[in-house]
Parts: C-alpha cells; sequence; structure tokens
C-alpha cells in the first residue's frame, strides 16, 4: 500500500457513515408508521367486533381506545344497517422529521343495542 491510499479507507467511511445513519433512521421510521397502522386496524376491528355484539357506542369507542396507540381518536359512524368505525393516530419520530396520520377503518352490521 503506497503512502497515499493510506486514509483513504478512513475517509471512505467517515463519508459512508452519515448516509447509513440517515437510511438507518428512515427505516426505524417507516417501521414506527407500519406498527401504528397495524395497531389502528386492530383497534378499528375491536370496535366493529363490538359493535356486532350491540354494545353501545360509549363501549365501541372504548374498546376502539383500549386497541389504539396512545393518543389516537375513534369516530364510530352508526347507519340504519352499517356501524363503521374509523381510528387515527399521529405518528412523530423521536427527532425532527414529518408527523404523518394513519388510519383504518371497520364496519359491522348494526345491531339493536347500538344507537345512534
Amino acid at each position: 500500500m503506497s503512502r497515499r491510499e493510506r486514509g483513504s479507507a478512513t475517509a471512505e467511511t467517515a463519508v459512508a457513515l452519515p448516509a447509513l445513519v440517515v437510511v438507518l433512521g428512515a427505516a426505524l421510521w417507516a417501521v414506527a408508521v407500519v406498527g401504528a397502522r397495524l395497531e389502528c386496524v386492530d383497534a378499528a376491528r375491536a370496535g366493529a367486533r363490538a359493535a356486532a355484539r350491540g354494545d353501545g357506542v360509549s363501549a365501541v369507542r372504548e374498546g376502539a381506545l383500549a386497541v389504539a396507540p396512545a393518543g389516537a381518536s375513534v369516530e364510530v359512524t352508526v347507519g340504519a344497517s352499517l356501524t363503521e368505525v374509523t381510528v387515527r393516530a399521529r405518528v412523530r419520530p423521536m427527532w425532527a422529521g414529518p408527523e404523518v396520520t394513519v388510519s383504518a377503518s371497520a364496519s359491522s352490521a348494526t345491531e339493536k343495542g347500538v344507537l345512534p
């Protein structure tokens, strides 16, 4: 190895390391968003199951909030034949970055106990 090439590995590492950190951060951010979306899907389904059992709107909302990510909002729309449960959550990165809103909906047949 010649004298000119001695520091090239260190320089290449110094250039590549920040790029690797950025890619890793983006990947972790994407995993957090997908995880929150899956929690919203589970929460909406739990609310729809509660509506299918004939639980009241407050019980449907509480059942969905129990499964939803922290800080999520639950909207219950009772129709003549279908009850729809929509769960929305905001996902914020631990560092400065864009906030993303994820949501999921599920519906079930409206039972007699569910009142608008």
